[in-house]
């Protein structure tokens, strides 16, 4: 077993909405856990106090009929805000413990929500991120592909009639983070690992599994 004086891996599940990253963030950290691991689960926006503040603000702001919600940038900015709080307080000092840090969602939401459905760009996000969250990016990303069909169903029978303020969002809009998170699989083979999020989760969980092998045998050997 690995000793503690080894440093942690970090894991993230992307995908858009109703991919079904919480689930599969749980079953992998059950069975990290079955194997000795030490494992933090996580999400984003979110993971501390003062990030869990600022995901309120995002998903469910202000109701003032004046107020159209937050714009491109402030979105942005509350994002890397929230992340820079996670990764100081939470994430880096888990890893630096041995313990192994699985994140619903990290940097690569960002990039595909506001950087290419917003409309600001990688080059925008990606310097918000070097600067708040001294660029940290995760070991292995495990991007989970879901038909859009099968997303809407999923959502329907998750959020009823309510969505938050992200989620709630058009069809247009979640096609265009589909697309993004499809450039950034593609862009970074080496770290980004497609997944079809679209079968019993316990297969998904298998080729997630696969997909860690390599990493967790070098962890424990």
């Amino acid at each position: 077993m690995s000793s503690r004086s080894q440093k942690g891996r970090f894991i993230a599940f992307e995908g858009g909405e109703g991919a079904g990253k919480s689930t599969q963030a749980k079953l992998l950290s059950d069975a990290l856990r079955g194997l000795g691991v030490s494992v933090d689960i996580t999400r984003e926006p979110g993971g501390t106090p003062g990030a869990e503040a600022i995901r309120d603000l995002l998903l469910n702001p202000p109701t003032d009929r004046k107020w159209r919600g937050w714009g491109a940038r402030a979105e942005a900015l509350l994002f890397a805000a929230a992340r820079s709080d996670h990764v100081e307080r939470r994430i880096r000092p888990a890893l630096e413990c041995g313990t192994w840090v699985i994140c619903d969602r990290f940097v690569d939401s960002s990039r595909a929500y506001q950087g290419g459905a917003g409309g600001l760009g990688d080059e925008s996000i990606l310097s918000l991120h070097n600067f708040g969250s001294e660029g940290l990016r995760p070991d292995l990303t495990i991007l989970l592909d879901v038909p859009a069909d099968m997303l809407g169903k999923r959502l329907a029978l998750r959020d009823g009639t309510g969505s938050d303020a992200i989620g709630g969002r058009d069809a247009a809009y979640h096609q265009k983070v589909a697309s993004r998170f499809s450039v950034i699989a593609q862009s970074d083979k080496n770290r980004v690992v497609v997944i079809d999020g679209g079968r019993d989760p316990q297969d998904v969980h298998a080729d997630v599994a696969k997909a860690l092998n390599p990493m967790i045998s070098e962890f424990i050997k």
